[in-house]
């Protein structure tokens, strides 16, 4: 005999405000022994995962299996493949640092940029938004932060402008995949989505880079180096707009990428600030660097292998790519006591009718380890390995040192990916995202929030469309908003919330091997996350309400 489906009920205590209260007590208990009581991140994230399982049984009466499946379906997506991209991107990390040639680039580096608000632009802005457009999840802020780190940058300053830079290219991230899950929730034509959403990110594009550097080193510095500034978001803003209102979401991070890299680069060419800012420090040599050689011999050894990672990871994230690996390597298992036994209710899922009845939830793990982003940057760490002449022996040693180094790192992520499935599951994410949706004509403005609020809870701006894409279609149709408008506004607010989820801390923080610090990493962004998310809230609701912004609206 099937087993009975079980319908989420977004009101359990029969009282909107008790019941948001109580959806909000494992995100409060995560973020606030981070933030406030200083609580390890790992023991952090298991009391939050506790507290979610204990809500979604005890106050939304979900069945007991489901919930503790649920929980342990988040947990193996955490360990892969976002767990697994962290620990072979450590990994890769590692294997350039003790041949020295992390303090090549660096002097490279400071030789183009002298000055470190021009670096962290090129490097956490323009190159973080390459590898969010090649593989996102987390990628582009390990790899900014690391980098920042060896330029001489304090743990808490390199993961923290790493995290404000990754905002704007986020939702085209991963060849587009915000967007084409968005579009697959909502049943809005993928095209439409991406020029929605390229006619709002350009405007931050080009507010970024003055934004990170401003959180640098405060207002009057950054008007030094303005032309810098302008030179990037300019040269980011324009191609994501044209890539996306003309092409689609596929390769609109890539161009506009690589496009504000080669024009920073040429411009500092012709330019360079008449004063160079100094950090608080010098840049950090790794142990085996006395003499940093930066002859052009020494240059190309020291770029070849982030040329590697980029051309494996663009590789691996090309869609025809990984339906060819797939083929061969993606066993998908269901997840036993919850795949197709949960169902969302109405106004979150489309009112059912016996034509279309409500479709329960998936629950599928698809074990795509040949596909994956984490393998690809294996490969490129394994093919630099035996060109820069290591051992077999000597990598996996390597390889071990990497796993106790992230050994917490993955149980907490572990953790963290399986509260948030608990919440979806048992429709607690739901309640929260129904409590901003009931904001009449403010709508616009707090359903942006909302798409904030998903990416802050999830850590994905995927993850967030899938799970509040359905919403804001139907408050849209209800509130007599432009669907499409709505649709693009949660990933676009979403991309604000990229910076203050757990998640995206801890990869910074697992990055600097600045592991427990987390707090700090926390409240240094949170007010930035906030006041952008804000920002994008206003641009929606002129969008929404306000001649001329409402043309802005494809039709």
């Amino acid at each position: 005999m099937p087993e009975p489906i079980w319908f989420q009920n977004y009101d359990p205590l029969h009282n909107a405000v008790l019941s948001t209260l109580v959806a909000a007590i494992p995100i409060v208990v995560l973020l606030g022994l981070i933030a406030c009581f200083k609580v390890r991140i790992h023991l952090a994230a298991l009391l939050g995962l506790l507290c979610a399982v204990l809500i979604a049984w005890g106050i939304y009466g979900m069945p007991i299996k489901p919930t503790l499946a649920s929980a342990a379906f988040g947990g193996a997506y955490g360990l892969f493949p976002i767990g697994w991209i962290i620990l072979n991107l450590i990994f890769f990390y590692q294997l350039t640092v003790n041949k020295g040639l992390f303090d090549v680039l660096r002097g490279h580096l400071a030789i183009i940029a002298p000055d470190p608000r021009i670096q962290v632009i090129l490097v956490a802005f323009s190159f973080g938004a390459f590898f969010e457009g090649s593989a996102g999840f987390g990628t582009p802020v390990a790899v900014s932060a690391a980098i920042l780190m060896q330029l001489g940058f304090k743990p808490l300053s390199a993961c923290g402008l790493s995290l404000i830079a990754n905002t704007a290219p986020v939702a085209f991230g991963a060849l587009g995949t915000p967007i084409l899950a968005l579009s697959k929730v909502t049943g809005i034509d993928e095209i439409i989505l991406s020029q929605m959403v390229g006619r709002q990110l350009p405007f931050f594009s080009m507010l970024v880079p003055f934004w990170v550097v401003w959180a640098m080193v405060g207002f009057r510095a950054t008007l030094e180096i303005w032309p810098a500034a302008v030179v990037a978001g300019l040269s980011f803003a324009v191609p994501q707009f044209l890539v996306a209102n003309y092409h689609g979401p596929w390769l609109v991070d890539i161009v506009a990428a690589v496009a504000s890299m080669g024009a920073v680069m040429l411009l500092l060419k012709f330019w360079q600030p008449k004063t160079i800012w100094k950090l608080d420090r010098p840049a950090e040599p790794s142990a085996k660097a006395e003499v940093i050689d930066v002859s052009p011999a020494r240059i190309r050894q020291a770029w070849t292998p982030w040329i590697l990672l980029s051309l494996f990871v663009f590789l691996w994230g090309i869609p025809a790519f990984k339906s060819a690996a797939n083929k061969f390597s993606a066993p998908a298992f269901a997840v036993a006591k919850l795949d197709k036994l949960v169902a969302r209710s109405f106004p979150v899922a489309p009112e059912p009718t016996p034509e279309k009845p409500t479709e329960p939830e998936g629950a599928v793990f698809i074990f795509n380890w040949l596909s994956a982003t984490g393998t690809g940057i294996l490969g490129a760490a394994i093919f630099f390995g035996f060109i820069a002449k290591y051992s077999i022996r000597e990598m996996i040693c390597v390889y071990g040192q990497t796993l106790v180094r992230v050994r917490f790192s993955l149980l907490t992520i572990a953790a963290m990916l399986g509260l948030g499935y608990v919440t979806k599951y048992s429709g607690a994410d739901a309640t929260l995202g129904l409590a901003l949706a009931k904001t009449g004509k403010f709508y616009p403005f707090f359903g942006t929030m909302l798409g904030w609020l998903g990416v802050a809870l999830t850590g994905s701006d995927t993850a967030s469309n899938v799970l509040f894409g359905s919403l804001q279609k139907i408050t849209a149709q209800q509130t007599g908003v432009n669907p499409v408008l709505m649709a693009a506004a949660n990933s676009s607010g979403g991309v604000m919330g990229k910076m203050v989820d757990a998640q995206s801390i801890l990869v910074a923080s697992t990055a600097t091997n600045w592991y427990g610090h987390e707090g700090k990493i926390l409240r240094y962004v949170f007010f930035h996350s906030i006041a952008l998310a804000t920002l994008v809230g206003l641009l929606v609701f002129l969008q929404a309400r306000v001649f001329p912004f409402t043309e802005m609206v494809p039709k």
